[in-house]
């Protein structure tokens, strides 16, 4: 408590101009009083009570001088409102201005809160200590840690965080978290080392929009999940589902951490811990992104594969077990770079997205994020020269052309984001922007089985349709496809299973579907490729080079006229038997043609390929922008 401040009144100070009483505000005890004569200037302290632990400082109410107390003195008990002494009001006294001075004011110090140099530049001891402890949290703290990370061109994880968020607005929260390793570590120790329990956990905005972070801090115990660890993420993912918040997740590390011996005798194995399915509660209904830097295994692993989306650097190995578990499991002796190296996950489409560096993973998360934050950019053009489209379709039928040429003219400029590229390749999935509006785009690729649905195909755009459905974007699909891949290599692959998923997740659809069939559409594969059928999508559009069958023209005639086809080869030989199939396909393809679709309405309009942008803009104009927020269900994953 400060110091009483008291000053004794001139003997010749003139009169009184009135008394007052000086009451206690409280029932309490006194625990200092003035002294009889002594001169108060009005706000000064005169007093101090304490009640309930806590001292109350009384202020002089005028400028005057204190008259002798009635009967109490420190130390006594009195009741709320009783008097504790009382003040004749006085006059300042007229003394030369250096001897007033010497009156009125008090000697400054260092210490003193009046002194504007004092006040600006020294902190309270209170402050002064969470600062300190605060400094311990930054990378400065850690040089050597932090060195060895970036010999190896990673960011740290403040570092990363900077990055993805805008100046200023990440709030930490769980900061001064240590390892629950008291029993066998002094505090001072592990606040030194455990800073933050190795995970930055807060929320901040990107790009303006607020999102949860949650970021593995490898150079803090070599980022493993200890048990505040995992108490930071649940309230992460908390925070995330009160404020239906998305989330990134930088998860990193090898897995638990068994010697935090606080918890012996508390928790077995942790095995009843929820971060993972309260994490998985959050799918489809927030946006939530993992970006994977250097070694994710186990735990870490598994929060990745969670998530919606998973981006990763080419450096970057993920598995759901380290090399001390394999090597535990008599499994042989492996690096770390050898269990699940970035770019074979994207082959086998575990991993979304493989990119370069830290830099290019933390751009790359923004950018998919914006497509569900920022629904529409409000921009109403962007668009390349559609003429172009035109000429995109071969002339002969059989030749195979870039479908990524198509998508980028068709969209809005530089806004075509493709995810799981190598995975399923005979099908591109991408989210774009048509007119500023994101959208999902699921293509057929001809270069690939001729665009011919396998089961790896299906099972990711499956997985896009639901990705889509949830969070409100609508979805277009350029279909080119013969059907679904065939033959016994195709089924041991649990086709059946997997191409069905397709209809599945066409069924469920409540965001609208738009197709253009751009060429070939035959059989179960084309339908699904539409959502279950042609009458599926809000409008079903066709170019003129579409095809449209419940086989490929070649192998309907061949099947549908097998002994025709026969008897011509008896007749007139090979040639004979080619000259009836060429006649037989001319026909066929007359039949399959996108006018005779259209005349009998299988399809809702044939267009000119140059008008297809218009056409989407114009069909998806009355349906209502997603909020960003989802509704849930992403139960296929």
């Amino acid at each position: 408590m400060q110091r009483l401040l008291t000053r004794q009144a001139p003997r010749w100070v003139g009169r009184g101009l009135s008394t007052v009483s000086l009451r206690s505000p409280v029932t309490g005890t006194i625990v200092k009083l003035p002294s009889p004569g002594d001169y108060l200037k009005a706000g000064e302290e005169a007093a101090i009570m304490e009640s309930m632990k806590m001292e109350i400082a009384v202020e002089a109410p005028l400028t005057g001088v204190v008259l002798a107390s009635p009967r109490h003195a420190a130390g006594d008990v009195v009741e709320e409102g009783e008097v504790l002494f009382k003040i004749r009001e006085e006059a300042e006294p007229e003394v030369p201005i250096a001897d007033h001075a010497s009156l009125c004011s008090t000697p400054s110090s260092p210490s003193s809160p009046s002194s504007p140099s004092t006040a600006s530049s020294a902190l309270r001891s209170d402050l002064s200590a969470l600062h300190a402890r605060l400094d311990l949290l930054q990378d400065s703290a850690r040089p050597k840690a932090v060195e060895r990370r970036r010999s190896r061109g990673q960011l740290t994880a403040r570092e990363s965080i900077a990055r993805l968020c805008d100046p200023g607005t990440f709030s930490e929260y769980g900061g001064l978290a240590i390892a629950a390793q008291r029993r066998t570590r002094k505090v001072e120790d592990l606040v030194q080392t455990t800073q933050a329990d190795g995970v930055v956990t807060g929320v901040g905005k990107i790009e303006g929009s607020t999102a949860v972070i949650v970021a593995v801090d490898a150079t803090v115990m070599a980022g493993t999940q200890g048990f505040f660890h995992h108490s930071k993420i649940d309230r992460a993912v908390e925070v995330a589902t009160k404020q239906n918040l998305p989330v990134v997740v930088l998860p990193e590390g090898g897995g638990g951490r068994p010697n935090d011996s606080d918890m012996e005798g508390l928790m077995a194995a942790g095995l009843h811990l929820n971060t993972w399915t309260a994490y998985s509660r959050l799918a489809g209904i927030v946006p939530r992104v993992a970006v994977v830097s250097g070694y994710c295994f186990a735990g870490s692993a598994a929060i990745a594969g969670t998530s919606d989306v998973v981006i990763a650097t080419s450096k970057a190995s993920i598995g759901m077990g380290g090399p001390a578990m394999i090597e535990g499991g008599g499994l042989g002796v492996v690096t770390p770079d050898e269990v699940g190296p970035a770019h074979e996950l994207y082959a086998a489409g575990a991993v979304d997205l493989v990119v370069d560096d830290d830099e290019a993973a933390m751009e790359a998360a923004k950018r998919y994020l914006s497509y569900f934050l920022r629904p529409h950019t409000g921009e109403r053009e962007g668009g390349n020269d559609q003429e172009l489209l035109r000429d995109v379709i071969p002339e002969n039928r059989k030749r195979a052309y870039d479908v990524r040429e198509l998508i980028d003219v068709l969209f809005d400029r530089e806004s075509v984001m493709e995810l799981r590229r190598p995975f399923g390749g005979a099908v591109t999935t991408s989210l774009a922007r048509l007119n500023g509006r994101a959208v999902g785009v699921i293509a057929n690729d001809p270069k690939r089985n001729g665009g011919a649905v396998d089961a790896d195909a299906a099972e990711k755009s499956a997985k896009f349709m639901r990705l889509c459905d949830a969070f409100g974007l609508p979805l277009i699909t350029l279909v080119d496809t013969p059907g679904f891949m065939v033959g016994p290599a195709a089924e041991k692959t649990a086709l059946m299973r997997k191409a069905s998923r397709l209809f599945l997740a066409g069924a469920s659809l409540t965001v609208p579907i738009v197709s253009v069939i751009t060429r070939k559409a035959v059989g179960l594969g084309a339908m699904a490729m539409c959502g279950g059928s042609t009458k599926v999508p809000v409008e079903c559009l066709a170019w003129p080079s579409a095809e449209i069958g419940a086989m490929g023209t070649e192998g309907a005639v061949t099947l549908g006229f097998k002994k025709e086809l026969a008897e011509a080869e008896e007749k007139g030989g090979k040639e004979g038997r080619q000259t009836l199939f060429d006649k037989l396909c001319t026909v066929a393809h007359k039949r399959s043609a996108a006018t005779n679709a259209a005349s009998l309405l299988e399809v809702d309009d044939v267009i000119d390929p140059k008008d297809t942008r218009k056409r989407l803009v114009l069909c998806l104009e009355g349906v209502p922008i997603s909020d960003g927020g989802g509704k849930g269900g992403l139960d296929s994953w």
